[in-house]
């Protein structure tokens, strides 16, 4: 086993959360306990770069390729499961892991790629919450870029009263979202048969070349460095006796129980996107990629009939609002994470968070002026942000499996051989479709 660090990983909420003893019998009881760190990092599995991609598969192709949601969900599943191991038992966030094994001048090569995945990542947070704030208050995009300051400010008064209270409040915003989706979904009657048929992978997924640009974005924006490096972190949350192999054991059944479900809650959200693009924008000859243009649709009769009203289209940028919000707070934990992991910086919490946030909005507030802080063009940014994680990822998977594979580290929850084998497998494929994303893109 390793020896813990000096510094704790996110230590204000490091083993701030209190659970049973492994000897208490309630499984619904621990269950709550240990729920929540798995919402923070569903967020990052529906973020604005999911929504555009989501959206579009659907306008182009339908229900084709829920599949491929499907498929990445899993692959996302098995991903967290070792951050969750690696966490818990090795008790190091990945940052750390990684800057313990490889010396100095790799360490900093890997954080400049890691911290541009965090840029990227945190990106797709400031730019879907301004553009929410432009199609429900008419705010430029300049301001709306400016108040994403505040959240940072928000996460460090919740944080005041614990982690709990973070955790509460993104569980509270994906039921939200949830619910808006699955009222506008349920008014636009999808056809239930072709939605389940659209869950069995087809060839033509390969075959057809537009149909497989598409899945490898969906991949790449499934798939992220970010959450990772923060699921490693949070689940250090909970305070237990790490001296006591049952009691980690159970940390790890459950904490594998809080992540898979609210996985799933992802997964749900994605699918219902990508089902509301594909009934409604399908017969279209426009392909609905930008968030405009969903919004101008949800209120055109000419486009969606009967179900055309403003309040679906208010609906629809309310929850753009809230998953860009929250998405971009997890963004800057994991952004910290990777900057204290990898150089060791030790500032007070509010201008560590602050500088996480500004290495964020002076590059997409250049940018903005550059192009004039046009809606279309900050859409563009998002699809390029997907291509900066999609070269980033191969730099956070294949440590982490090998970490996790690590006997030292790891002790008697050393990866299975099989796991290592699907591990390097998975990553390598994922490796290979994001290149081909990247390079179709460019």
């Amino acid at each position: 086993m390793s020896q813990e660090p000096t510094h704790k990983s996110l230590d204000e909420i490091n083993q701030s959360v209190e659970v049973p003893s492994v000897y208490e019998t309630s499984f619904l009881q621990k269950f709550l306990a240990y729920s929540g760190p798995g919402a923070l990092v569903a967020v990052g599995y529906m973020d604005p770069g999911n929504w555009l991609t989501s959206l579009s598969g659907g306008s182009q192709f339908r229900y084709a390729l829920l599949s491929v949601l499907l498929m990445s969900i899993l692959v996302a599943m098995f991903m967290q499961t070792l951050s969750i191991k690696l966490g818990v038992v090795a008790r190091l966030d990945l940052a750390q892991a990684i800057a313990q094994k490889v010396p100095k001048s790799g360490r900093y090569t890997l954080w400049i790629i890691n911290e541009l995945a965090m840029m990227a990542t945190d990106m797709t947070g400031v730019v879907g919450t301004a553009i929410a704030l432009k199609l429900l208050f008419g705010l430029p995009l300049v301001y709306g870029i400016l108040l994403t300051i505040f959240d940072v400010l928000l996460v460090l008064l919740f944080l005041r009263f614990g982690i709990r209270r973070i955790e509460f409040i993104v569980l509270a915003a994906i039921l939200i979202v949830g619910v808006i989706f699955g009222i506008e979904v349920t008014r636009a009657t999808p056809n239930i048969v072709e939605i389940a048929g659209g869950l069995i992978p087809t060839t033509h997924i390969v075959t057809n070349h537009e149909m497989l640009i598409m899945s490898l974005g969906i991949v790449g924006a499934t798939i992220m460095p970010h959450n990772v490096y923060l699921h490693s972190s949070l689940a250090q949350s909970r305070r237990y006796d790490y001296h006591n192999p049952k009691q980690v054991n159970e940390a790890l059944r459950f904490a594998k129980w809080d992540s898979n479900v609210h996985l799933v809650a992802a997964f749900l959200i994605n699918a219902l996107l990508l089902v509301l693009g594909g009934t409604l924008f399908f017969h279209t000859n426009s392909h609905f990629s930008a968030f405009q243009d969903v919004y101008n649709g949800l209120k055109s009769s000419a486009i969606v009939g009967s179900l055309a009203s403003p309040l679906m289209s208010t609906l629809f940028a309310f929850a753009l609002l809230i998953t860009g919000m929250i998405s971009s707070i997890t963004s800057t934990l994991s952004g910290q994470i990777v900057m204290e992991g990898y150089l060791h910086i030790r500032l007070p919490l509010w201008e560590r968070r602050l500088l996480t946030r500004f290495v964020t909005l002076i590059p997409i507030l250049a940018i903005g002026f550059l192009v004039g802080f046009n809606d279309h063009d900050f859409e563009e940014i998002i699809v390029y942000a997907q291509i900066a994680l999609s070269i980033a990822l191969p730099f956070t998977l294949f440590p982490m499996v090998a970490l996790t594979s690590n006997h030292d580290l790891m002790g008697v929850h050393t990866n299975r051989r099989y796991v290592t084998v699907i591990g390097y497998l998975l990553t390598s494929i994922i490796t290979i479709l994001n290149l081909q994303f990247v390079l179709a893109s460019i």
